[in-house]
């Protein structure tokens, strides 16, 4: 599989997340794809932690640390295994 293919399914799983609600996903689902994305877009996190943070940001900081281990590539396969067993494909 090639590169162009990869983010083709990557960005075709991000247009049907984009049509999910969050009430219609369970808070560890929303976390895990959450950590996907950014670890496929954004690389191994680096925390930051100021006046504003937010015991909100603590778990999405923990689920993103947790799977800063793997490359951009393989962020990107979980996002797309964990939207297609959503959508059933």
């Amino acid at each position: 599989m090639t590169k162009k293919d990869l983010d083709t399914r990557f960005q075709e799983a991000l247009e049907k997340a984009s049509h999910m609600t969050q009430a219609s996903l369970p808070q560890d689902v929303q976390l895990r794809l959450y950590a996907f994305y950014k670890q496929a877009t954004f690389g191994t996190l680096e925390p930051k932690q100021n006046s504003t943070y937010h015991l909100r940001d603590a778990f999405k900081t923990n689920a993103w640390m947790q799977i800063s281990h793997l490359s951009a590539d393989e962020a990107k396969e979980n996002y797309i295994e964990i939207i297609n067993s959503i959508t059933k494909e």
